[in-house]
């Protein structure tokens, strides 16, 4: 799949999380495939909180067949902003 295919991917990703938890997606933070279903890592707004390192974050994982028709979703992660942040300097240091 060309470049365009994946970018087409994530954003059809974010607009069906968006729709059912009717919440923001911030970011595709992957895009892979696994023998017939691709896995598209979405990052949600889950709880805006002042200050914004407070707010909470959660990580879906969706997958999808061939025809980018979704088969499932589940949320895999839950987290601050703060701690993500911590968790991606222990990922760069580790």
């Amino acid at each position: 799949m060309a470049t365009e295919g994946i970018l087409d991917l994530g954003e059809k990703s974010r607009g069906i999380i968006e729709e059912l938890l009717d919440k923001h997606a911030e970011s595709v933070i992957s895009v892979t495939k696994e023998e017939n279903e691709w896995k598209v890592l979405v990052e949600v707004l889950e709880r805006r909180a002042v200050p914004d390192t407070q707010d909470l974050l959660g990580r879906y994982e969706l997958k999808l067949d061939e025809n980018k028709e979704l088969l499932g979703y589940e949320r895999v992660v839950l987290m601050r902003r703060q701690d993500q942040d911590k968790e991606k300097w222990y990922e760069e240091e580790g």
